[in-house]
């Protein structure tokens, strides 16, 4: 049996969820979230915990088992207190400003490049070098941070461009050192 998969999930005060058929829905003071969760597996609410189960031990049952427990939880996660990614810009002339809900980079191009955020996301900058992606969709910030991050990736050489939080940079030595 999956390890993740039955394992239960304990609801925290202030969630409300609601399981209509497959439909899972999790409303919290942060948001409402909802998931369809996949045909084989069914969940059942007891009291504030929550189970997610599957019928037979099928090659399909037990790769989704896990699966929807996680993303099951992520939403419980999600409502109460939220995701954020951090992102730094490293680089001579490289900077960030708020622009309206967006951001507008300078990453070395001929042109500032504009981010817009989507429904759901707050992006807010600190200084001129730190980007702060924040939102209740963990699968939705870690997409919008690796699309931010994708504009200027950080080259080996130099160490410029846009980097997670605490990333580690592998650096390389250029032609000069042997």
């Amino acid at each position: 049996m999956s390890r993740i998969g039955r394992l239960p999930i304990t609801v925290p005060a202030g969630v409300e969820l609601k399981i209509d058929g497959q439909a899972v829905s999790a409303k919290g003071p942060k948001g409402e979230l909802s998931l369809n969760v996949a045909a084989p597996i069914t969940v059942a609410l007891e009291e504030n915990t929550l189970t997610v189960s599957r019928p037979n031990d099928e090659r399909e049952s037990r790769s989704l088992h896990g699966l929807t427990r996680s993303l099951i939880e992520n939403m419980i996660i999600g409502v109460t207190q939220g995701y954020e990614k951090k992102l730094e810009i490293h680089g001579t002339g490289y900077r960030v400003q708020a622009k309206g809900a967006g951001l507008e980079l300078a990453l070395g191009f001929s042109h500032p490049v504009n981010v817009e955020a989507p429904a759901g996301i707050t992006l807010t900058v600190e200084g001129n070098n730190k980007i702060t992606v924040a939102g209740i969709d963990k699968q939705q910030v870690g997409e919008v941070a690796a699309n931010i991050r994708k504009l200027r990736k950080t080259e080996p050489y130099k160490g410029k461009g846009i980097r997670y939080a605490g990333e580690i940079i592998r650096r390389k030595v250029g032609k000069a050192g042997k």
